[in-house]
């Protein structure tokens, strides 16, 4: 093949002489020879001269064809940027003809350094217009909190829902942004029966900040605005904090056993705080996410939590019993959302906006949930919360293999 995905050394793509059977290649394009295949799920490559002697890859890079069923787009930007072909020649070998390309070793690092320098002039003036577009909307947000705070009934609930209105904007615009700032490709599934006026638990893994642009992105237009299960200490972030208050978003306080032990009376406190934020959602639509891990995941964490799952720490079950035994007849379905970030397992919410996570892939399902967890005994210690517990253990398991095959697929790609 003239590319593979050889690595040396952790530096990249590995330099390398590689040959094409000029006869072959040209068979290809007239489809008289199945020298390369399409990839699973791909079109199959158009007829046309494939490559001829003294040809420069550079030149029309997008329009040529040597990886089995054509060069992903990932692929195709290293070699243009990274692995330059030095040239090429026709000589006689045994009678065939043989074009022979040499990439150049000189050069390669300095080219992959040019790479990233435009990718982060590409994504640094994201940064700003991010924050002026979270204060414009966050404090607009906030400000409708106070007129909240003075009105009742049917006033109160089209005041909450300007407010979701003025969160979506917020949306929006990111959603601008990243797509004119960033290259990173967008890979979703899985959302299209959800509807706007629903109420929906929401339930995902959680690698990164990056996940809450991921779920508001991926929901905008098909669900109700999102609300997160949030730390009560983070209501007094600036903007961000009061704008999550005015949006009903609920707060938790997350106590220790040896604290509950202490203070019995703090018991079921949760359970409490996500009943009141439900009674507020009945009369409103509304998303409520929940990431099960309680934390986001790292390496260190896994092996901490000595975790069974590959790519996933351990599920936290109180989150989502909370939801489902106080809005037992509110909610239309439960959705399990799946995120990854296959060319970057370690993203960060700034390696995202500097434009170096190269894809995201979200995947989305509806769940059937029985009956039976719909109750207030999964909330509380006993045989009931122990089924409840190893229904979301199962639902981890699927999860981890889901990941497990997004990430051997797009490796393999």
């Amino acid at each position: 093949m003239l590319a593979t995905k050889a690595r040396d050394g952790g530096t990249g793509l590995r330099a390398q002489r590689l040959e094409i059977d000029a006869a072959r290649v040209r068979d290809v394009g007239h489809r008289a020879d199945p020298f390369l295949e399409p990839l699973h799920g791909r079109a199959a490559l158009p007829a046309r001269d494939m490559m001829h002697a003294g040809a420069e890859l550079q030149e029309h890079a997008h329009e040529r064809h040597f990886i089995a069923h054509g060069l992903e787009e990932e692929l195709l930007e290293e070699i243009r940027g990274f692995e330059p072909v030095a040239g090429c020649d026709v000589r006689e070998r045994g009678g065939e003809a043989r074009i022979v390309f040499q990439r150049r070793q000189r050069g390669v690092r300095q080219a992959r350094s040019i790479v990233n320098l435009r990718r982060l002039l590409r994504g640094l003036p994201l940064i700003p217009l991010l924050l002026a577009n979270l204060m414009l909307w966050g404090t607009l947000v906030f400000l409708g909190g106070f007129v909240k705070l003075l009105t009742f009934g049917a006033a109160r609930r089209r005041v909450i829902l300007g407010m979701a209105w003025l969160a979506e904007r917020w949306v929006i615009t990111n959603d601008f942004l990243f797509d004119t700032f960033l290259s990173t490709r967008w890979d979703v599934d899985g959302f299209e029966t959800l509807r706007h006026d629903g109420h929906y638990l929401v339930i995902s893994n959680h690698l990164s900040w990056i996940d809450i642009f991921a779920l508001c992105r991926v929901l905008h237009g098909h669900a109700p605005f999102i609300r997160f299960f949030l730390k009560h200490a983070l209501i007094w972030f600036p903007i961000v904090g009061q704008a999550c208050w005015s949006l009903e978003f609920p707060f938790m306080r997350r106590y220790s056993p040896e604290y509950l032990a202490a203070h019995p009376e703090k018991r079921g406190r949760d359970l409490e705080t996500t009943r009141i934020a439900c009674r507020r959602y009945r009369d409103i639509p509304v998303t409520i996410a929940n990431f099960v891990e309680g934390t986001r995941f790292t390496r260190a964490k896994h092996a901490e939590q000595q975790s069974p799952y590959r790519y996933l720490l351990r599920p936290r079950v109180g989150g989502v019993g909370f939801v489902l035994a106080s809005m037992a007849e509110q909610l239309d379905a439960v959705y399990d959302v799946t995120i990854v970030y296959p060319a970057h397992e370690d993203a960060t919410i700034l390696s995202f906006v500097l434009n170096r996570v190269p894809r995201v892939i979200v995947r989305g399902r509806r769940l059937d949930v029985p009956r039976e967890f719909y109750d207030d005994a999964i909330t509380q210690p006993g045989p009931e919360r122990e089924r409840f517990k190893g229904w979301i253990e199962a639902i981890w398991r699927e999860k981890d293999a889901q990941i497990a095959s997004l990430v051997e697929s797009s490796t393999s790609a």
